[in-house]
């Protein structure tokens, strides 16, 4: 069987993400893709386009797992955000439990790392993220809006600098800059609130910036900028945003160029 042939089992969270990777899968000709849904998370929409689906918590861990060996799939992939709030929420069921209790650290990158240790377990493999998304990866240069000034390229740069080494920290990878000033770093409230604290604290035409961690796991940890990112960010003064090419996801990239054409917000992959 061709690979890409071969059934896929999708793990999918909230927003349109899960849609545009099934939409990509389709394309390159995979006939069978079996979801696992959650429960508040996961666009009903987006389940309505697969050929199976098992609704659940978060934090059932054995549902998951059973779903994954019945869906017939030799491989998996993870697409769609959790919200934070809901990873110190889990309600586990016991498998669940039995994994927690071997984390040292709880947060998205170890717990998302065991549920792909369960899943190699069961004979799936975890693609990247971004498996059938090529169309949608950032390249670098100036990707849509207006051309930057020699100032705002300063920032973009600076921006750069300062996200890398707070996601190298493991603080976040998001951070509001402005004439060489940091505004916000991305901690727990996630990218939406930090660019809004920073633009309050900018008072306009500050500039955001989203990088990828050093060594990050792109099975489960890929950096995204959607529409919403954009609203959230013209809506708290940001005319700048900086990301890293080929590492970053444009959801989906002809809406969010449009988009960004629209509202005159330069977007620049670094």
């Amino acid at each position: 069987m061709n690979p890409t042939d071969a059934p896929l089992f999708l793990i999918a969270g909230g927003g349109d993400y899960p849609g545009l990777v099934i939409e990509g899968a389709r394309r390159v000709g995979v006939s069978r893709i079996v979801m696992a849904a959650f429960e508040g998370e996961t666009k009903p929409e987006n389940a309505a386009l697969v050929d199976g689906v098992e609704w659940m918590r978060v934090g059932q861990m054995g549902r998951l797992l059973d779903a994954a060996k019945k869906s017939g799939a030799g491989r998996a992939l993870m697409a769609g955000q959790l919200a934070p709030g809901n990873l110190f929420d889990l309600r586990p069921d016991f498998k669940a439990l039995l994994i927690l209790a071997k984390l040292k650290r709880r947060n998205a990158e170890t717990l998302f790392g065991a549920v792909a240790d369960e899943l190699a377990k069961a004979g799936l493999e975890l693609l990247s993220a971004t498996t059938f998304l090529d169309d949608h990866i950032a390249p670098s240069g100036l990707i849509a809006g207006p051309r930057l000034k020699p100032r705002a390229i300063e920032d973009l740069e600076f921006g750069f600098r300062i996200a890398k080494e707070s996601s190298r920290l493991d603080i976040g990878q998001t951070v509001v800059v402005k004439n060489g000033t940091v505004l916000a770093v991305e901690a727990f409230e996630g990218t939406n609130e930090a660019i809004r604290r920073g633009g309050q604290l900018g008072c306009g035409g500050a500039t955001m910036v989203k990088v990828s961690k050093p060594n990050q796991d792109m099975r489960f940890d890929v950096p995204v900028v959607g529409v919403k990112t954009l609203e959230v960010a013209v809506a708290a003064g940001i005319r700048h945003i900086g990301v890293e090419a080929g590492k970053t996801l444009l959801l989906d990239r002809p809406k969010v160029c449009e988009l960004a054409q629209k509202l005159s917000l330069s977007i620049h992959g670094l």
